[in-house]
């Protein structure tokens, strides 16, 4: 069988890739211009910056638009070739670069973002400046959609291109708020709430995240707002900073949850959140740098609740809940107690909701009740139980009736004034075998104010109770006693013995901590001369620990205190306020800088180590 068409469809290939491997023979004309996104923005708002480059030189260099005007939030570079066969004719490949730049105004007024330069081949292309109207404020997302070609150009050369780089920021959604504070856009806190407007009593949740596009290594001293006006249950206080990430105002960055509290207004009216601090430390080992931030502060619109509710409701009483009673027994005999549990169970401000107090008939007596709580926090939402247990003490046999329980609150999903209700219990008292039917009162056992004697109820029946007096001569007055002065003179000698066994303790205490000192300077000139035996040694790591070791032990010995574990700084603050001179100071800090560079750095050679053993000898001769 004969084949027609193999032949040209090789060439075909060939010459696709020899087109491809000398693109810039090929390639159309340069093009260089930059547009934006939106012609008018706020000062609070961000707006993209796109400059590019058609069929460039490898030589190029570009040079990014720069003004005080601005300030360049982000930036993104995409390079992307496209191939294009036209009607037969030879294929056209274009080679587009794409510098995609998130800025923001720094003041309001008709700016102008400079041109963008570019190098190439001996000479310098500019595009045109661009002119922008920055309004005060923040004008929102609607104005993004306007402008955004570049003048005197149709479209943009990605419109219709695939692209196997995306920009990162083509399809993302922007959130509105919270806005990147200036000077601090690498790292900030932001406080914010789940809703601004709610009702007295209704749950509102505060959280608290850190904003970073740096490495963080540790978070300390968080403060969390003060909160006049709240009652606040914690919801979550991660152990662990876990990031998440998103993108505000078209900068990607990573968001960790510091704390999130539900809070709960007990009062109407704009009650006000003030800001959040923390202390906050970045980079690593010694490129870390701590970092102070102050979040927002938050406003909430707190309005009472809508007339029409039953009269003294509690703010409290706000959520969705259930009120049930729990009975051990309905059926007991008479001496018998009889545990009674009211429960409330919902949503809402659990530890602060006061549930129906237990009644009932003079026949049966109620004990003052014991609460205890059980909160749940479920996504968000502060949910458990309040269970109030009293204990029922029937006083005679017979057939009583615990009346029903209501509990009224507003419900925040209908918006409207519900009531829970329990059923009433009906509890059966009976006497026990060979038992009264009454049990005594404990009134029934002292004399009325007249001096009649009460009866007392037995099971044998009923008996008077009968008084008699006796009179006793008074006794002789306790200071004509022998005892008396020495019982009055014995707390003074206890006082003087415990203030001579103090100083002497002291004393001791004194030379002990002398001694100590002594023999921990001691022990740390020890392991010095344990660190110069291993000086010529191989592994030079355990020399350099060695005299951090002993150096730190003296150190400690001659400033009262371990300064294992802290900063250099607080060590060189210790020495300070132990009066060491500047120049010993410098020597100790040399010394644990070199060990710290020894022991991770590679340790140095023979020469290094022996400087290092000299200036730690050097620090410890001579302590005053």
């Amino acid at each position: 069988m004969r084949r027609t068409g193999s032949s040209g469809s090789m060439r075909a290939v060939l010459a696709l890739l020899t087109l491809l491997a000398s693109a810039p023979a090929w390639a159309a004309s340069l093009e260089f211009y930059q547009t934006v996104n939106s012609e008018e923005v706020g000062t609070e708002d961000t707006f993209v910056l796109t400059v590019v480059t058609k069929d460039a030189p490898e030589d190029a260099k570009v040079r990014l638009p720069r003004s005080d005007d601005f300030e360049v939030l982000n930036s993104s570079r995409s390079s992307q070739r496209s191939i294009s066969l036209t009607g037969g004719g030879p294929p056209v490949i274009q080679d587009v670069t794409k510098y995609v730049l998130t800025m923001r105004a720094n003041r309001a007024g008709n700016l102008t973002i400079p041109p963008a330069e570019m190098s190439a081949g001996g000479k310098t292309h500019r595009t045109d400046p661009i002119q922008i109207s920055v309004k005060p404020g923040r004008l929102g997302s609607s104005s993004r959609a306007q402008g955004g070609t570049p003048q005197g150009r149709a479209r943009d050369p990605f419109a219709n291109l695939p692209s196997s780089q995306p920009d990162p920021f083509a399809n993302e959604p922007e959130e509105d708020s919270p806005s990147i504070p200036r000077g601090d856009s690498d790292l900030f806190l932001r406080s914010s709430l789940d809703r601004d407007e709610v009702f007295v009593g209704e749950q509102v949740t505060l959280s608290l995240h850190i904003y970073a596009r740096v490495d963080l290594s540790s978070v300390d001293s968080v403060m969390m707002p003060k909160l006049e006006g709240f009652w606040s249950e914690e919801l979550d206080s991660p152990s662990r900073l876990e990031p998440e990430q998103k993108t505000v105002g078209g900068v990607p960055y990573r968001v960790y949850l510091l704390r999130r509290r539900a809070i709960f207004p007990v009062k109407s009216g704009t009650l006000s959140i003030s800001a959040a601090e923390a202390d906050i430390t970045t980079g690593f080992l010694f490129a870390g740098h701590r970092l102070h931030r102050v979040s927002n502060a938050l406003k909430v619109k707190v309005m009472p609740l809508p007339p029409g509710g039953p009269p003294g409701i509690s703010n409290a009483n706000v959520g969705s809940w259930r009120l049930d009673v729990d009975v051990s027994q309905t059926r007991v005999e008479l001496g018998q107690a009889v545990t009674v549990k009211v429960i409330l169970e919902g949503t809402g401000n659990v530890k602060n909701v006061t549930p129906p107090k237990l009644v009932g008939p003079e026949a049966l007596k109620i004990y003052d009740p014991k609460t205890s709580d059980k909160v749940t926090p479920v996504r968000s939402k502060v949910q458990g139980r309040r269970i109030v247990e009293y204990l029922v003490m029937p006083q005679r046999t017979g057939t009583f009736t615990l009346p029903a329980l209501a509990f009224p609150f507003f419900d925040v999903r209908t918006r409207k004034y519900e009531v829970s209700r329990t059923e009433p219990i009906t509890l059966t008292v009976e006497a026990a075998a060979g038992g009264p039917s009454t049990l005594p009162s404990s009134s029934a056992q002292a004399p009325d104010p007249a001096g009649e004697p009460k009866n007392l109820l037995t099971p044998e029946g009923l008996r008077p109770v009968r008084f008699q007096a006796r009179f006793v001569a008074p006794s002789e007055p306790p200071w004509k006693r022998a005892y008396f002065l020495p019982l009055v003179a014995a707390p003074l000698g206890l006082l003087l013995g415990f203030a001579l066994l103090g100083g002497v303790r002291g004393r001791l205490a004194t030379r002990s901590d002398a001694d100590r000192d002594r023999q921990q300077a001691k022990a740390a000139r020890k392991r010095l001369v344990e660190a110069e035996k291993l000086q010529a040694g191989a592994d030079s790591g355990a020399f350099y620990a060695e005299v951090e070791k002993a150096l730190q032990g003296f150190l400690g010995a001659r400033l009262g205190g371990p300064v294992t574990g802290l900063t250099r700084e607080v060590i060189s603050e210790r020495m300070t306020t132990a009066g060491v001179a500047p120049e010993r100071r410098a020597r100790v800090l040399y010394v644990l800088e070199a060990c710290d560079l020894g022991r991770y750095g590679g340790g140095g050679d023979a020469a290094a180590r022996q400087q290092v053993l000299d200036a730690a000898v050097a620090a410890m001769e001579g302590w005053a």
